[in-house]
């Protein structure tokens, strides 16, 4: 059974008959242990953590030792640098669904479907690019905080990373450090499907891609 850094309520009483007092309490208690946990795990130290939220070093460590209340007002900028939910900075009790309810989106005119949830230190993606106008300027690459992996489901996705000009097909993958100036686009005549993984780090998956020319490609 999949356990997590707090304590799950005795699942034994009825929820009726907890004292919800006493459960709000155990979660205030936990908050502490839980900030200096996950400060710990992510290699941050309270200097830095100061540096990013604008909370005192003070106030900080006593939160973590469980001397100061937490607050909405210290809560929120937390749990904004350390990339986690609120509900998950807290411990509030899971729903029990793991189901992610995705709300597409278009940007760009590429369509996200996002595949995770917000709070989740890897954001996963199903893009969507439509058939591009040859008469449209190539789009620009653009640089940016992160990593990117990619994945062909369909169709034919050109990449420009840095020095390389590449087009990826169906089953083939990509990563790359996006601090590399990169942008992607539709190479087919057909809409192009691939998954999206972006994030500070994570497992690499293994590229596999060939080079495209500017015959073929029609390169501007």
């Amino acid at each position: 059974m999949p356990t997590r850094d707090h304590e799950w309520p005795d699942e034994r009483v009825p929820a009726a008959e907890r004292d919800p007092d006493a459960d709000l309490a155990d979660v205030i208690t936990a908050v502490g242990p839980r900030l200096r946990a996950l400060r710990r795990r992510r290699g941050t130290t309270l200097a830095q953590l100061s540096e990013a939220t604008g909370i005192s070093l003070s106030t900080l460590s006593r939160l973590e030792s469980g001397q100061r209340r937490p607050t909405l007002e210290l809560l929120l900028p937390l749990a904004k640098a350390h990339r986690v939910a609120l509900d998950d900075l807290v411990g509030a009790p899971d729903t029990g669904d793991p189901r992610v309810r995705p709300r597409p989106f278009v940007r760009h005119g590429c369509t996200y479907v996002p595949l995770s949830r917000e709070f989740a230190g890897v954001h996963a993606f199903k893009q969507i690019l439509p058939p591009r106008d040859p008469s449209q300027p190539v789009p620009e690459p653009r640089v940016h905080e992160g990593y990117e992996w990619l994945y062909v489901l369909s169709g034919r996705v050109r990449l420009l990373l840095g020095e390389h000009d590449l087009v990826l097909t169906a089953g083939e993958a990509a990563e790359f450090d996006t601090h590399t100036p990169h942008a992607f686009f539709n190479a087919g005549p057909q809409p192009a499907e691939f998954l999206s993984l972006f994030g500070p780090q994570g497992e690499r998956i293994h590229v596999r891609a060939r080079p495209t020319t500017a015959s073929s490609e029609g390169r501007p």
